[in-house]
């Protein structure tokens, strides 16, 4: 039987797709063709919570970006509509990230206060005297303030309903990743430099703070980074898409989140799509 060559489009073709490797645990999760939408907000956070990739060295809690909710119910007013819900009857947080983009991680508030305890943990042989504040800070600050940033002084107010508040305890919470200054994005300086530069520089507004969840920061990084790749990946192939079930399985060089936390955050933020084909689900770059 005759053996037909294989075009240079298609090795090229085959070459884009051999170019990131496969994952090597995908686990016995349904795969996410088969799980991508659902109707209900609440059924989809916790899919995707027993879907967080477990990741080594990294002591996160799971948590969910709203960009990957919004690729799973298509109604984007539900998604807010039913996370407020859950917001105000204490289920989860909603956390502002600090990504440089509009980025929100939702965490349930379980594993929240998990998080807080392995602070404290980690904390016992270091600062014993000014400990109470982390006691302080979830049983008075976490309950009663549920937004996702507070202003200095509520935040003294609440915690010294408990005990006498210090600028170290302020300190001490800010250290431990559990509060981040909130930078003052609408505010910018012009600062002169030699030689007669002008640099813009952002404010810190000192009188607030957004509510953190500790040890995200190299999740963070890998976040952008493997947006970046995959969003590269996709781009170098001659029709910028990918079959979802073959993409899904690939591993990213520069994130330690999996393909499918990705997938799910590109879709919802609009940078790829999925079409509908016979041969399965099409994962597209979309146009400017």
């Amino acid at each position: 039987m005759e053996t037909i060559p294989e075009s240079s489009t298609a090795r090229k073709r085959r070459r884009d797709e051999e170019n990131v490797p496969e994952s090597e645990d995908n686990g016995d999760a349904l795969p996410l063709e088969q799980s991508l939408t659902f109707s209900d907000t609440l059924v989809a956070l916790r899919i995707m919570h027993a879907q967080f990739p477990q990741i080594e060295k990294v002591s996160v809690q799971p948590f969910v970006l709203r960009s990957q909710l919004y690729s799973s119910v298509k109604d984007r007013t539900q998604v807010d509509r039913e996370l407020e819900i859950l917001r105000r009857d204490k289920v989860l947080r909603i956390f502002k990230l600090n990504t440089g983009q509009d980025d929100h991680a939702i965490m349930f508030m379980d594993d929240y206060l998990h998080q807080i305890e392995h602070i404290i943990k980690r904390m016992e042989s270091k600062k014993q005297d000014e400990l109470p504040v982390f006691e302080w800070f979830k049983t008075h600050v976490i309950t009663s303030k549920l937004e996702p940033s507070i202003e200095h002084e509520e935040l003294w107010t609440l915690l010294s309903f408990v005990g006498k508040v210090t600028d170290e305890h302020i300190s001490l919470l800010i250290n431990a990743g559990l509060l981040a200054n909130m930078v003052d994005g609408l505010q910018c300086v012009l600062v002169l430099t030699m030689p007669f530069t002008f640099q813009t520089r952002q404010l810190i507004d000192p009188s607030m703070y957004w509510f953190a969840i500790p040890n995200i920061g190299s999740l963070l990084k890998g976040l952008s980074q493997g947006r970046k790749e995959l969003l590269s990946f996709l781009n170098r192939r001659r029709y910028k898409e990918m079959m979802l079930a073959p993409l899904e399985k690939k591993r990213l060089r520069l994130s330690p989140l999996d393909m499918r936390f990705h997938l799910r955050d590109l879709i919802g933020s609009g940078h790829v799509k999925t079409v509908h084909t016979p041969s399965g689900l099409v994962v597209q770059v979309s146009k400017d």
